[in-house]
């Protein structure tokens, strides 16, 4: 046999291997990509254990603005109101009828008139198009109300651009509405709880922002809406820790004064409709109270005069003075304290006009 077929020939070698051309693995490479890995994971690692031991925020601005209710929240306890007073009435069947804002929702200032024996519904600006029209009685009574009285909340903040909205309208937007339970509850601390909804961030950016107001004793802007303000005697007032701050809310500036222009529009809306009984609540702003007395001066030195309803900026800055965390001091909102003392001086306002609550039929 032929040695040539008997052998196989050897490939020539061309000098070509598969790892030719490449260069060796770098140790030195592979440990800078495992050093900047560990380096990440320690950062995110970080982040996440911050954010979720950081406190569930309950109030609205300490929410909004990333600042942390340790230092913001209140400490003095909530009063609690009987469910039975918080439940609202069909509107067919309520002597009275409160249109408000998110100064009504948890219904706490309604229950001293409900506790007294008044029927209330309550309905909310933001469900009407956020103004009152021309043919308002008549939207009234196709609701089938039939009440004694009508009950106007509006903060000082929204009242001018409500009110010239009222001016343009002819036709409430939806039909009148209202639910038996609370719009909102009261929020409150959760207690031992961790902040697993927050974004990665939110930790570090609290952290941030709360050493910011504590550390600075200027104003400080945290988001932007939340503004965290000294405020003087501000420990005699407020219940948090670090109250010689609280937090308020931009658009209380932002939104202007209300004016004589538009104190004129509600006394022409109320000429213009007299079938029921109108009381206009005006709520100031948590920083004219506190802080800015002269907001919308000419508009509450007129609304003493007017008979439109009681006079809730003396009102307010008194009981600031009277009542700890009248208004809360993570929010802008009054407290459930504050609430209550509003609802007992609208009573006294309700009595005025619908003396004693009508009898409930059978």
């Amino acid at each position: 046999m032929n040695a040539s077929m008997s052998t196989p020939h050897a490939a020539p070698d061309d000098g070509w291997h598969p790892s030719a051309g490449q260069p060796a693995a770098d140790p030195g490479a592979a440990k800078l990509w495992l050093r900047l890995f560990l380096i990440g994971f320690a950062f995110i690692t970080g982040l996440l254990a911050i954010t979720v031991t950081t406190t569930v925020p309950y109030g609205d601005l300490s929410r909004i603005g990333l600042i942390s209710d340790h230092e913001f929240g209140w400490q003095v306890p909530q009063p609690e109101v009987a469910p039975e007073y918080l439940q609202g009435t069909p509107i067919p069947e309520a002597d009275i009828l409160v249109i408000g804002d998110s100064f009504s929702m948890t219904h706490r200032w309604q229950s001293q008139l409900t506790k007294a024996g008044y029927r209330v519904a309550t309905t909310f600006w933001g469900q009407i198009g956020e103004a009152l029209c021309k043919d308002f009685d008549g939207w009234l009574a196709q609701a089938g109300f039939r009440g004694q009285l009508v009950m106007i909340q509006s903060v000082e903040r929204l009242l001018g651009a409500r009110m010239e909205a009222t001016d343009e309208c002819t036709q409430m937007k939806a039909p009148l509405s209202a639910q038996a339970a609370p719009f909102v509850q009261p929020m409150g601390p959760a207690g031992f709880a961790r902040n697993w909804g927050a974004r990665l961030t939110t930790g570090w950016i609290t952290y941030r922002n709360t050493r910011e107001a504590k550390q600075n004793p200027a104003d400080t802007k945290s988001g932007m809406q939340t503004l965290a303000r000294a405020v003087p005697n501000g420990c005699e007032m407020f219940s948090h820790r670090l109250c010689n701050k609280a937090l308020f809310f931009s658009d209380d500036d932002d939104n202007g004064e209300i004016t004589l222009a538009h104190l004129a529009s509600m006394q022409a809306f109320t000429r213009a409709h007299t079938s029921i009984p109108i009381l206009w609540m005006v709520i100031p702003n948590k920083t004219t109270i506190y802080l800015e007395p002269e907001h919308s001066e000419a508009f509450f030195n007129a609304w003493k005069q007017a008979g439109l309803g009681p006079d809730l900026y003396t009102f307010s800055r008194e009981q600031r003075l009277a009542v700890r965390d009248f208004y809360f001091p993570n929010d802008t909102h009054l407290s459930m304290h504050g609430q209550l003392v509003l609802g007992e001086r609208m009573l006294e306002e309700v009595r005025k006009i619908v003396p004693t609550p009508p009898a409930k039929s059978s």
